[in-house]
């Protein structure tokens, strides 16, 4: 039986300029997707079904056309030390261009643990960060992979930022935060990675170790700070602690809660009015009725998991996602984005970091209509970080995914190829190839089933 195959289904480097030769391989030293500082993504589809160029000039967006009308920028406009004609044309026929992705809520030192042993129990030991036992699966070399591949993983679905919350204190002491603060610097230029840290206990004589930790954790370079009150013997005074340091170091809060108790809720809330509007709860998979108008008094921004509705960070067993759940935060009128919560750790061991599949699954519940569901993994999850929103327009950042597909449905149902854009730069390709064994008389479907 002969075997063909669809060629692979990449978007492919184009000529320089219309009529002009095709470019070299991009074998720079910076790598087989770099390129210089002008970029040309030619003939992409929008949501609203135009077909456009997008000219990138640095890290923003530069122009955006009718497809065809853009060509490299001339010599005068090139960012200043630029050579002559530096960048690169990518033909995006048969993708959708969309504002790339973010992950609000991710938990990269537990990611791919589903299979890996428990790690070795050790005495807690304030004064430092305690060490790794011999053949720990802790150790900080593999903390260091663990965490690059699943912020990698998350990259090549198109996540370009990304926030993940980091256990910190007790046996962890600070050597999980330390292997993910290593990681973000060597991911630089790659994605942007933020880190929550999340330590356990936080008051009383148990809590003392978590306080200590939790401060030094901010001055280690941590960008925000978490946790799950439901697990401290005191979750008002859990929270309170929280934002006392939050205060102290000017940063935001991002909590777990599965928000069953809508009194606990309010006086949680309450101890963090000032912080408003940079207050996160995920997975609030328990939300009672009612407990939504708290929220939304509260000014607090929701992130959901849609995968299986919770994730490592809380206790119990997770519930799924309700989308009437949805629907009442989204008639709340709260702001509502959506994480992965999990990387086949032992929350879910086979969650996946695909923000198009988070989209996807609060699609065809029914909780939201598709525009409203990307949105949720894009501009709503930048919003929860504190970055600003991405439109496919000119000043805007270029934080971008091209995803094979002619509708953003079609590219939720089963976009596979895609291109990831992150500061200007071409940061990540997949290309899919589907095979057939028999020879058949009409064109092999390409990934898509268009073209």
């Amino acid at each position: 039986m002969s075997a063909n195959s669809a060629p692979a289904d990449g978007p492919e480097p184009g000529p320089t300029g219309p009529g002009g030769p095709p470019s070299p391989p991009h074998t720079g030293p910076e790598g087989p997707l770099s390129h210089g500082p002008v970029l040309l993504l030619a003939g992409a589809r929008l949501v609203d079904g135009r077909l456009v160029d997008v000219r990138i000039s640095g890290t923003r967006i530069q122009a955006v056309g009718t497809a065809g009308s853009l060509g490299p920028l001339p010599q005068s406009a090139l960012p200043c030390g630029s050579a002559t004609v530096t960048g690169a044309r990518i033909d995006l026929t048969g993708y959708l261009l969309l504002p790339a992705p973010a992950e609000p809520h991710a938990h990269h030192d537990s990611a791919f643990s589903a299979t890996v042993p428990p790690p070795t129990a050790l005495p807690a030991a304030p004064p430092a960060t305690p060490a790794a036992a011999p053949g720990d699966p802790e150790t900080p070399t593999e903390l260091v992979r663990r965490v690059t591949e699943a912020a990698l993983t998350s990259l090549g679905y198109g996540a370009t930022a990304q926030r993940t919350h980091v256990r910190i204190g007790d046996v962890h002491g600070l050597r999980r935060l330390e292997a993910v603060l290593t990681a973000r610097q060597a991911l630089r230029g790659l994605a942007e990675l933020q880190v929550v840290a999340v330590p356990r206990l936080l008051t009383g004589v148990a809590g003392a170790d978590g306080r200590a930790r939790l401060r030094e954790a901010l001055r280690l370079g941590a960008d925000a700070i978490g946790g799950c009150p439901e697990l401290d013997p005191d979750p008002v005074g859990y929270v309170q602690t929280l934002a006392g340091a939050a205060l102290d170091f000017d940063c935001p809060v991002d909590l777990h809660t599965r928000a069953a108790d809508q009194a606990q809720l309010a006086r949680i809330t309450a101890a963090l009015a000032p912080l408003r509007p940079r207050v996160a709860f995920a997975p609030c998979d328990r939300l009672t009725p009612g407990g939504a108008t708290v929220l939304r008094t509260a000014g607090v921004r929701v992130v959901c998991l849609p995968q299986s509705g919770s994730c490592c960070g809380v206790d119990g067993q997770p519930e799924g996602l309700s989308p009437l759940l949805v629907r009442e935060l989204i008639d709340r009128q709260i702001a509502l984005a959506a994480g992965s919560g999990a990387l086949r750790d032992l929350a879910n061991p086979v969650g996946r970091a695909d923000p198009l599949e988070a989209a996807y699954l609060l699609a065809a519940g029914g909780g939201l209509g598709t525009v409203a569901a990307y949105e949720a993994v894009s501009n709503q999850a930048r919003l929860v970080m504190g970055l600003p929103p991405v439109r496919v327009d000119a000043g805007f950042p270029a934080e971008l995914l091209a995803v094979r597909g002619d509708s953003l449905a079609g590219a939720l149902a089963g976009g596979h190829s895609r291109l990831v854009v992150h500061s200007g730069r071409v940061v990540s390709r997949t290309s899919a190839v589907r095979e057939f064994a028999d020879t058949v008389a009409l064109a092999l479907p390409r990934q898509s089933g268009h073209r």
